[in-house]
């Protein structure tokens, strides 16, 4: 039985991307016709076939449905589609783990994760619903019905301006500033080394343009204390990742990378976090909302903070990386800026050699599936910033939401 076990544990086998630009620069080719691009590079980097996969999972309310994806690449079944509740950007992680769930319970053999986002073909995430297209003088705000749980909750909170996610999670990162004595160039020093990182990257969107503390400090203030780099980019493209058995991912084209364990949760209480909840509890207002799901993480895999060799964190504003810093235990509660300040996050002499390939701030912003793909290419020594030795990574999912995460490891 234990062997059994063993010959399905989860593994990652192959991924692919199509090219990743800012929003509104992929015209020539639709948001759907990216995921099947993602989709088809990720199997063959697994030396798969199309036929063997029988499994397709998403999450951020993806507009790729699984069962026409399944009939347009021509899967001979589709034995397990889901999509992932945990919110926005929040969820890649958890899409790992649910594909990991199905392979290791035979639901499924082979299942593809694929995120695939158009931001220029369909609307702007972090806007508030806001158009870059409003007229100059607009009509009267009137009462409208909420049509979703998620604007039913911003009710009380968009009255006052509360419409876009630079300015919800400024709110738990002034926190800390208070709480903490955390600074602006704190900030700005995570900015510019993850900007370094895709410095090597050619596909990150960033990559040529090098980024100074200097810069960072004189870039429009956004929503205090976010400064435009302190943002995420907004981007187009499409990632993908291909989950299958031990047993089958021994006989495959690359290094398999072990799925070593995986959480998705969040606190009581959390709803959606910040973004649209003011009752949160004080002692976890000033944090990313992850130390518990940290700990049962570490706790599965049995491993510490210690162990890892490389981390990808979900990177949509600088102060949640800080924040996510010490709910994994990297360093204590109140010290992520004096951590971030030594060093220990660059490719080069780094502690913690962090989003080598730039991140959502300097290669692109595909909801952090991207995030997931560098962690494989980083334990199969195929990154741009390779870390010599590397045996365990740490990937995280958005933090100040409900969130998930996995912890892979080099076979």
């Amino acid at each position: 039985m234990e062997l059994a076990m063993k010959e399905r544990k989860a593994h990652i086998v192959g991924v692919g991307e199509s090219p990743y630009t800012r929003w509104g620069k992929i015209g020539d080719i639709t948001e759907h016709a990216l995921a099947c691009q993602a989709i088809l590079k990720a199997v063959e980097d697994a030396g798969l076939q199309m036929e063997e996969v029988d499994g397709l999972a998403s999450f951020a309310e993806d507009r790729n449905e699984a069962i026409f994806l399944a009939a347009e690449l021509g899967l001979s079944e589709l034995r397990f589609g889901n999509m992932v509740w945990m919110p926005g950007g929040g969820g890649g992680c958890a899409a790992i783990s649910n594909a990991a769930m199905a392979v290791e319970s035979g639901q499924a053999e082979v299942v593809v994760v694929y995120r695939s986002l158009c931001q220029g073909q369909f609307y702007r995430f972090g806007a508030g619903g806001a158009s870059t297209e409003a007229p100059t003088d607009p009509e009267p705000p009137s009462l409208q019905q909420a049509n979703s749980l998620l604007l039913a909750s911003m009710g009380l909170a968009m009255p006052y301006g509360l419409l876009m996610a630079a300015a919800a999670y400024a709110l738990p990162t002034r926190r800390h500033m208070h709480l903490y004595g955390t600074t602006s160039e704190q900030l700005g020093l995570l900015a510019v080394t993850f900007r370094e990182h895709a410095s090597r990257n050619p596909r990150a969107v960033m990559g040529g343009r090098p980024l100074t503390l200097e810069d960072h400090q004189a870039s429009p203030m956004i929503a205090d204390p976010h400064r435009l780099y302190d943002c995420c980019l907004e981007s187009d493209g499409a990632c993908a990742v291909v989950i299958t058995t031990e047993d089958r991912a021994r006989d495959l084209a690359n290094r398999p990378v072990e799925i070593l364990a995986s959480e998705q949760g969040t606190p009581k209480g959390y709803a959606f976090g910040p973004f649209t909840n003011a009752n949160i509890s004080d002692e976890i207002y000033a944090t990313g909302g992850c130390e518990a799901m940290a700990k049962r993480l570490f706790g599965k895999a049995g491993l510490g903070p210690h162990d890892v060799d490389v981390a990808q964190f979900y990177d949509h504003f600088t102060g949640c990386v800080l924040m996510q810093l010490e709910d994994y235990g990297f360093c204590e509660r109140g010290e992520g800026g004096p951590f971030i300040e030594s060093g220990a996050l660059a490719w080069k002499g780094g502690a913690l050699p962090t989003n080598t390939h730039g991140g959502s701030l300097s290669e692109a912003y595909i909801h952090g599936l991207n995030h997931v793909v560098e962690g494989v290419r980083t334990l199969r020594g195929e990154s741009t910033s390779p870390v010599d030795g590397a045996e365990v990574c740490l990937v995280t999912s958005a933090a100040c939401v409900p969130s998930s995460a996995v912890l892979l490891g080099r076979k």
